[in-house]
Parts: structure tokens; C-alpha cells; sequence
């Protein structure tokens, strides 16, 4: 396994012990806000790893707001009984970035509790269908996700289903925008190498939505662990 590899793969799995230690602490509750929770969690990543960098501008959105990418900016909402809220940890490890999301379902509500499994379960089935690919390419795995999407009666929520990952930030792993992307207009093979002749990581986002029920469901993490 190369040094990069293994690096992300590190900071990935503090990235998900940082998730396990929010929901330990049982801070996910009703009265409670976003950005407090987002603060919440920041603190909690300096007390056990010492992190100050995070590169996302919010990590938790709850309710309706779980129906917008990250590219978009809800006002801060208040969590209420039998939500659904996803988190999207972002932490910067010794500068090799995690990519990490999570949904999570407060109540009993049968719906949102199949929304939070089907984006777990399809991002194993679109992990499976990467790995059967030598060449696929990023426009080719985002139309088998949207397609998973339909078969599970959501609608995939963004532009893209993914990006690489790297040392911080990956936006700069490529010159052109949208080779960073798993995106419906990016045709090169996934598995070619970068400019340099190093292999790329990629990570893998599921992001299914119900916009007649006003919910969404995200999961992500290391697609080429």
C-alpha cells in the first residue's frame, strides 16, 4: 500500500472514531442547532486529536435542509423530534484531509430509517459495481447511482457522487475542475493516474432525497481504500 493510501485510510478512521464519540455523548437531541452541534463536534475533534482545520463550512444539517448539497448555504436549523439529520465530517489530520458522512434518524419514523439504510447499502453496491470497472469513468458511476437511486424510489440529490482526495486541499489534485469530480460530464477512467504518474483516491458520495417528504440521506467515505 502506497503512503497516501495509507494515510487517508488513517485519517478516515479517526474521522469515523470522532462519529462513534458524537453519538456516545449523546449530544444528537432535540433543542439542539446545527452550528451548536458543528461547534460541538469541533471541539470535540481538537480534545482527542488535536484538530483545528476542518474543510467544511458546516457539519450537520437536519430536517429540510438535507435536501440541499454542500454546495448550498440553509439558514441554521434547531433539531426536532423524529428528524433526520446527516453529518459531513471534514477534519484535517497532520494535512491528508477525511471525507466522512453519516446519516442519523432521531424516532422511529419507518421512512427515514429506510432512507439512512438505502444510501448505506448503495454505497457498498456502488463500491462493488467501482471495483468490477477497470476503466470506468466518473460520468459512468454517477449514472449507476442515480440509477440506484430511482430503483430504491429517491432521487439523487447532487451535480456529482463524489471527488478526490488527498492532502489538504484536494482541489488542487487537478488543474481542471471537473476531473476532481464523479461527475456526468467527467469521461476519464477513474483509474488513470494524475499528471505526475500517482495513482488518485477518490471518495464515494450517496446522496438520496425525497423532496415530496422534505428529507435526504448522505453517506460517504474512501472509495479506493
Amino acid at each position: 500500500m502506497n503512503t497516501t493510501k495509507s494515510k487517508l485510510i488513517e485519517a478516515e478512521a479517526k474521522a469515523k472514531d470522532l462519529f462513534r464519540e458524537t453519538v456516545k455523548r449523546n449530544w444528537i437531541s432535540p433543542g439542539i442547532s446545527e452550528d451548536q452541534l458543528s461547534k460541538k463536534i469541533h471541539a470535540l475533534a481538537f480534545e482527542m486529536f488535536q484538530t483545528k482545520t476542518h474543510w467544511h463550512k458546516r457539519i450537520v444539517r437536519s430536517g429540510k435542509n438535507t435536501l440541499l448539497p454542500y454546495s448550498k448555504n440553509p439558514p441554521n436549523r434547531v433539531l426536532t423530534e423524529d428528524d433526520i439529520l446527516f453529518f459531513d465530517f471534514g477534519p484535517v489530520f497532520e494535512q491528508w484531509e477525511a471525507d466522512l458522512g453519516r446519516t442519523y434518524v432521531l424516532g422511529e419514523d419507518s421512512r427515514k430509517i429506510q432512507l439512512k439504510e438505502d444510501v448505506e447499502q448503495c454505497w457498498d453496491i456502488g463500491k462493488e459495481y467501482f471495483d468490477s470497472k477497470k476503466s470506468i469513468t466518473g460520468a459512468e458511476l454517477y449514472e449507476f447511482i442515480c440509477d440506484l437511486a430511482k430503483k430504491r424510489s429517491w432521487r439523487f440529490g447532487n451535480e456529482h457522487c463524489g471527488h478526490l482526495i488527498g492532502k489538504f486541499p484536494h482541489e488542487r489534485i487537478q488543474g481542471e475542475k471537473i476531473l476532481n469530480y464523479i461527475h456526468p460530464d467527467n469521461h476519464t477512467p477513474m483509474n488513470e493516474p494524475d499528471k505526475s504518474g500517482n495513482p488518485r483516491d477518490w471518495i464515494l458520495e450517496i446522496h438520496f432525497i425525497d423532496e415530496s417528504l422534505k428529507i435526504g440521506g448522505f453517506y460517504e467515505q474512501l472509495l479506493t481504500a
